[in-house]
């Protein structure tokens, strides 16, 4: 059996994911309720959104459906359990999901580290050109303007003194 999911959701009464998929061995369109048992608002999103998506009942039915797409089901979910309003979880799960420039990495620990480096990769391989899309350019030249004084480095700056 080949199944295509085509929208996933969350219902928030009773607490489960919704998934709307296409059974092409039918051809037919069909809808699959995955109840979220066990899940309150202190749970982790994104274990619960890995045991569903491996959990051998729904497997073969969500492999078209990415693990940040479920944890954001399920952290919508979670914020609905907690008393927010979707709007509000939405906007929180935007703001877990942009990477702030300005911010030093450096004091970050490693799980938080780690989930800005998979934002970045995820972030990098939507952006990127593969040798087979329209509109992909092999060597791009770019000359950028120089009406402005370079400015200089002090540490490029040769001085006098020695070491």
């Amino acid at each position: 059996m080949t199944f295509t999911a085509q929208k996933c959701g969350v219902c928030f009464q009773p607490p489960s994911i919704i998934l709307i998929y296409r059974d092409n061995s039918q051809d037919k369109t069909r809808q699959r309720i995955m109840p979220a048992r066990n899940f309150s608002r202190f749970s982790d999103c994104a274990m619960a959104a890995e045991q569903l998506k491996n959990n051998p009942r729904h497997k073969e039915y969500l492999e078209g459906v990415s693990l940040r797409q479920l944890q954001k089901l399920y952290g919508l979910l979670r914020g609905h359990l907690g008393g927010e309003t979707l709007a509000e979880s939405l906007e929180k799960f935007q703001k877990e999901q942009t990477i702030d420039p300005e911010e030093d990495m450096n004091k970050l620990d490693d799980k938080e580290l780690a989930k800005r480096k998979s934002i970045m990769d995820e972030l990098f391989k939507k952006n990127r050109k593969k040798k087979d899309d329209p509109g992909f350019i092999y060597d791009i030249e770019v000359e950028f303007p120089q009406d402005e004084q370079l400015e200089s480095c002090g540490w490029d700056v040769e001085s006098d003194e020695e070491i």
